[in-house]
């Protein structure tokens, strides 16, 4: 019998601005994410878009507003975690990627994250900010966004 990998499953949120730009955050770790987060316990039978408004008020607070779309691109991304013992574990990430539009609201960053950049859906190179899945996604993000909104 094969050994059966275990996930941790995340929603992220490509949140756009209508002018052709999406939001990415620098966690207090020095990684550059985008907005939203893991499944806890108690959020198993909640509905997803549920899930995303309450890390969508952790991460972004509460004054944010935006219209959530569907999901867009599926990730996995690996990487360390700090262990309250100080030692490093892997954690597996499954991550669904939905896209949003902000609406307007004041955007205040929730105390895992320290920075906030606008990046052009276009001119945007992910390989400057992010690794692994994460990398993966955010480039597929842009192939499906650029292929659904062609330059004209």
């Amino acid at each position: 019998m094969e050994n059966k990998d275990l996930y941790f499953v995340a929603l992220k949120v490509f949140l756009e601005d209508g002018k052709g730009n999406f939001l990415i955050t620098k966690d207090k770790f020095g990684d550059w994410d985008i907005p939203g987060g893991r499944l806890r316990e108690n959020d198993f039978n909640a509905p997803f878009p549920e899930v995303i408004a309450r890390k969508m008020k952790e991460e972004l607070g509460e004054g944010v507003k935006y219209e959530l779309g569907e999901p867009v691109v599926f990730m996995r991304h690996q990487r360390d975690e700090v262990l309250p013992s100080g030692q490093k574990e892997p954690r597996r990430i499954f991550a669904i990627g939905y896209r949003a539009k902000h609406l307007g609201g004041e955007i205040k960053l929730g105390y895992n994250h320290e920075q906030l950049e606008w990046v052009s859906l276009k001119d945007f190179k992910p390989e400057d900010y992010f690794n692994g899945g994460w990398l993966e996604g955010v480039k597929e993000y842009q192939k499906i966004i650029k292929a659904k909104n062609p330059p004209k």
